[in-house]
């Protein structure tokens, strides 16, 4: 080998063939409380019935926190029958030590516990928003964010400010307060805020508030269109906002364990 090919061989090793790199993402966590009940895949179905484009090929992590000293089941059938639906599990957490050997075993991941929002015991419904439990997998994403994934925009500033559009794809983290925007978000596009989330144009894709539990953050904005708005992990969708409030300028809160929408004046 001639000197000149050995210098092209290295110069074409000289680049790394991939980057590994931590991300934070919104995920869907499905708290089970008999993973044998007859019924169970009927209420999802009629549950995944109500936003049917938001649950599509969702990832979705499985909390066993309720089942700790149930009989053992096969998380494997659980898992097909789940992908039956178009959701896709990906990993449990609060699993037993066997629960979790099984887990593995079906090739998921394991989660950590996380930060959840408060639950009360023997509390109604909420209307016009998920059953589901706060989604403690945004908690977790958001601490993987904290500890320095590169999660777009994260910073330890009381407030943050944003001045150009968010596009879609991208996510804007505020770590510590809240999230201005003086521009409009894009379809696909996500912000979180441990705060408040202000946004002075249109929103867009997804926005969640007090993700690290701050029951008591807002979502205002100039003109609602997003696909998902939460606040301390309860969360709503655009199929469950009625249409007079499309487009128009709105804060969002929480009421309890129901997620509030109400003009501005």
């Amino acid at each position: 080998m001639t000197s000149a090919t050995q210098a092209q061989t290295a110069g074409a090793h000289s680049v790394q063939p991939f980057q590994l790199r931590g991300g934070a993402y919104t995920l869907l966590v499905l708290r089970l409380n008999d993973p044998k009940d007859p019924v169970l895949f009927q209420a999802l179905a009629d549950k995944i019935a109500q936003a049917p484009n938001f649950f599509r090929h969702a990832p979705v992590v499985i909390d066993l926190q309720n089942l700790v000293d149930a009989p053992p089941f096969n998380m494997a059938e659980l898992g097909r029958r789940l992908r039956q639906h178009q959701l896709v599990p990906i990993g449990v957490q609060n699993g037993s030590e066997e629960q979790n050997r099984a887990a593995v075993n079906a090739g998921w991941s394991l989660f950590p516990e996380g930060r959840q929002a408060p639950l009360r015991d023997n509390a109604p419904a909420p209307r016009a928003a998920s059953d589901a439990p706060p989604s403690a997998a945004v908690a977790a994403a958001v601490e993987a964010a904290k500890a320095g994934a590169s999660a777009e925009g994260a910073q330890t500033s009381p407030a943050r400010l944003v001045t150009q559009p968010v596009r879609s794809g991208r996510q804007v983290y505020a770590h510590g307060g809240d999230l201005v925007v003086m521009a409009s978000i894009s379809a696909g596009a996500e912000l979180l805020a441990d705060g408040h989330i202000h946004v002075y144009g249109a929103l867009r894709g997804r926005a969640l508030a007090g993700v690290s539990g701050d029951t008591e953050a807002r979502i205002f904005c100039r003109s609602l269109e997003a696909e998902l708005v939460s606040i301390a992990g309860y969360w709503r969708v655009r199929d469950d906002i009625p249409e007079a409030l499309i487009g128009k300028p709105v804060q969002i809160f929480l009421d309890g364990e129901r997620i509030a929408i109400e003009p501005l004046a």
